[in-house]
């Protein structure tokens, strides 16, 4: 990893750590009005986005640690049974709200890189009587779970964080089941606009500068062996920058790459 993907990962952490600390110590995102995530900068983001049902079935630090983009688990159709994965699962919102539909005989795994954010999503699962909700520590660029163990891949405005965003979307393929399918929030571009005019929008850790366009996702996400991919926005963040659903499905006969393979081929896009 080069110096300048190290620093804005790092970047990342803390600015999530600091939120998962202003929701235990201060009940507040901590970030203003809006979500952390895109600087406050916009209202629909956030627990907000989430039904007051869903929200019912939530511990208030759950909805207020919520600062993703959309409500993947809104469009996800999850089954009874079925195996979850939250990429960068924050607070635990997703995951406790994913555990409960796919029941005790299914179970969502959360994945996140930020110990402050871990320790409050354990806790919220706790509080939430979740029983089948998994929390892992690790990267999106290299997921510990094995090859094709996953159903669906659910995330909420996080790729966009990633600076290997290939890697992502491989590892995405890898631990996808055949049939398996994607349905994840992220900002993502128009295609008109370049790397440098996507900074000029916003910051990396704030879900703007890193997003991919549409064009560059819908090439990484072949790349990686996924199909019937689709991006619907949903609604505008900043000038050219949209809030959007998307989804794709591993073919039912494929069979997962070698790790090396697939990131070589989604990097040619992403």
């Amino acid at each position: 990893m080069t110096d300048t993907a190290t620093e804005l990962r790092e970047a990342v952490r803390r600015h999530y750590a600091q939120a998962a600390r202003a929701v235990e110590e201060a009940g507040t995102c901590g970030c203003g009005a809006g979500s952390c995530c895109d600087d406050g900068a916009a209202p629909e983001l956030g627990g907000a986005l989430y039904s007051p049902s869903q929200r019912s079935e939530l511990p208030d630090a759950a909805v207020l640690a919520s600062l993703g983009c959309g409500n993947p688990t809104a469009v996800a159709d999850l089954h009874e049974g079925e195996t979850v994965l939250d990429l960068g699962s924050g607070g635990g919102i997703d995951v406790i709200l994913s555990a409960r539909r796919v029941g005790p005989t299914g179970v969502a795994f959360g994945l996140d890189m930020t110990d402050e954010m871990l320790s409050l999503a354990r806790r919220n699962a706790e509080r939430a009587g979740v029983r089948n909700a998994v929390f892992l520590r690790g990267l999106m660029e290299a997921i510990p779970l094995p090859s094709e163990s996953v159903d669906v891949v659910i995330s909420n405005c996080v790729v966009n964080l990633s600076s290997d965003k290939a890697a992502v979307l491989a590892e995405i393929g890898r631990v996808l089941k055949p049939g398996g399918r994607l349905s994840i929030s992220d900002i993502v571009a128009d295609d008109r606009l370049s790397a440098a005019e996507r900074a000029e929008r916003g910051s990396y850790a704030g879900c703007i500068a890193g997003a991919l366009s549409m064009g560059e996702y819908e090439a990484g996400l072949a790349a990686a062996g996924l199909e019937a991919v689709s991006i619907e926005p949903t609604h505008e963040v900043a000038d050219g920058m949209h809030a959007a659903i998307v989804k794709a499905v591993k073919p039912p006969g494929a069979r997962a790459a070698s790790p090396t393979a697939a990131r070589a081929s989604a990097r040619a896009c992403c």
